[in-house]
This record gives C-alpha cells, structure tokens and sequence, in this order.
C-alpha cells in the first residue's frame, strides 16, 4: 500500500519558501505522493446568500498543473496527484497537454485525479455546461487517453472535434493512469469500466457495510465491462483531526489496509495545524508512527 499526503492547499499560504519546505519534507520522509486539490474561483458569500458549498472565496487554492511544474524542480521521487482535477470545466485538449508537460517534467510522475465538481459558480465563469458534465467527462477521457498516446489525433464526438492534429512532446505515461473521485452509483459504474482507481470520498468512520457495498458494486461493473477489479486501484484518507491521536491515525491505516486500498492519503487539513511547520511536523510524527 502507497502512503502520501494531502497538500495543505487553504492553509500552506502563498509563500513558495514555504510550498518548497513541505513538499521536500514529504519526499525526503519517504511519502509516495501528494495530492492536491483543486478549485480555481471561490464564490462570495456576500452575494450567495444561502451557500452551502465547502469551500468559499476566501480558501486559497494554488492551480494544480502549475504548481506541479514548480515543484517537478522540487523533487526527484514523489508522486504528483490531482484529487481531483475538477475536469468538466477544462478544455480537453488543453487539460491533456498541460498533464503531459508535467508527466515529462517530472519523468512519468503525474497521476490525474479528476471528477465533475459540484460548483455552479466555476462552471458558470469558465464557460462551460454544469448539467452535461458527467456524461462530457466520459468524452474527455477518451480524447485525453488518445491525445496521451497517437501523435495525431482524428476525433468526433457529441462535444468534442479535433482534426488530424496531436500534441507535441507526447507524456512519459502512455497514457497518464486517470483516478475518479466521487462516490455516487454513476461514478462507481464508469469507474469499473474506464478508471485506472478511486479516490474515496470515504473517511474511516465510513468504513462499514455500506462502503464495502459501493466496492462490491464497483468490482461488478469492472467485470461486467470485461476487466480485472484487482486492476483498479483504491484510495483512502487518514484524516488527522484536532481531536484524534497518533494512534487513532494507524489504526485508520490498518483499516485502510484490511479494506483493500492500494493508497492512503494522510490529511492535515482543518486539524488545527496553524503554520506549514506545523504541518510538516504532522506528516513527521504520522511517519515516525508507521516506521
């Protein structure tokens, strides 16, 4: 099972000493990868009255593909994952070719995480159908995975058109290995017949009959579409928590484990970790704990 950590994105702050600091501390302490989140506008609340999203103007997020290509210089071993490339917002091609720059940058080192996203207010300033997204994103992946690996490309699709035309360098990974994030049954379901793995929305607490259900389902629809389940990969998350202990953290791990997951992601996020130090000393003491 691959360990990795989340990237603290609302509370790492804007400082690139300090990204530096915590993604070199990550690599040098023997973390798999790290995941990022993404979100590029934040809605005001001021305006949008009864707002119910998890995240608001105020949370800062760094753009995922360009602080994958500041931190390709950073390192030399560490995973860089999206979880998740918010990817019915994107344009395709564009999407396609900025993962492949960073897979080169970085040797064949990216893993994009993606999903539909659940924000009416980004969809709306980027231009692009909040209400068609799920089914687009079946179409963006096809066009990704052949963009990712024929040097020229002649696609027609209901959303997409791309006329005898390719990117140019071509990733590492032909083609780059694409998670889901999510957990609704039509997720589950395209995950089992296109996805490389799955990016849980479950924490530990999740971890019931209930959970064991959505992967049985998961594992039938892989089957159902002619594939291995075992190919499929499986994320957790180990939530760190104000008020959980360093052994509440490993028994989550060992949970993880005996559920099957092929990857855990240890969160420091919203625990009380006030500074990147902070965080950096989180990831240590989780570290220190599994060795």
């Amino acid at each position: 099972m691959r360990v990795g950590v989340v990237f603290p994105q609302t509370e790492i702050g804007s400082d690139p000493g300090a990204v530096r600091e915590y993604v070199q501390a990550a690599e040098s302490l023997g973390y798999d990868h790290i995941l990022v989140y993404d979100h590029v506008l934040g809605a005001n609340t001021q305006y949008y009255k009864n707002w119910g999203g998890v995240y608001q103007m105020e949370h800062q997020f760094h753009e995922p593909f360009v602080l994958f290509g500041y931190l390709a210089a950073l390192t030399h071993r560490i995973q860089l994952t999206t979880g998740i490339l918010i990817l019915g917002q994107r344009q395709t091609a564009l999407v396609a070719k900025q993962a492949a720059e960073v897979d080169i940058l970085t040797d064949g080192r990216l893993r994009l995480g993606v999903g539909i996203g659940w924000n009416k207010v980004e969809y709306e300033a980027l231009g692009e159908n909040f209400h068609d997204r799920g089914k687009r994103s079946e179409e963006q992946i096809s066009l990704l995975r052949a963009l990712w690996t024929q040097k020229s490309v002649n696609f027609e699709g209901k959303w997409h058109r791309i006329t005898h035309a390719g990117i140019n360098p071509m990733p590492v990974q032909q083609p780059i290995p694409i998670w889901f994030g999510g957990g609704a049954e039509s997720v589950l379901e395209r995950i089992g017949r296109i996805g490389d793995g799955w990016i849980t929305t479950t924490r530990n607490v999740g971890l019931t009959d209930s959970f064991s259900s959505m992967v049985e389902r998961l594992h039938g629809y892989a089957r159902e579409a002619g594939r291995d389940p075992k190919e499929i990969g499986l994320e957790g998350a180990v939530v760190a928590g104000k008020d959980r202990t360093v052994e509440d953290w490993v028994n989550d791990l060992q949970q993880w484990a005996s559920n099957g997951a092929t990857h855990v992601t240890f969160n420091t996020m919203n625990s009380g970790f006030d500074s990147p130090v902070r965080h950096i000393d989180a990831i240590r003491t989780f570290k220190e704990a599994l060795a």
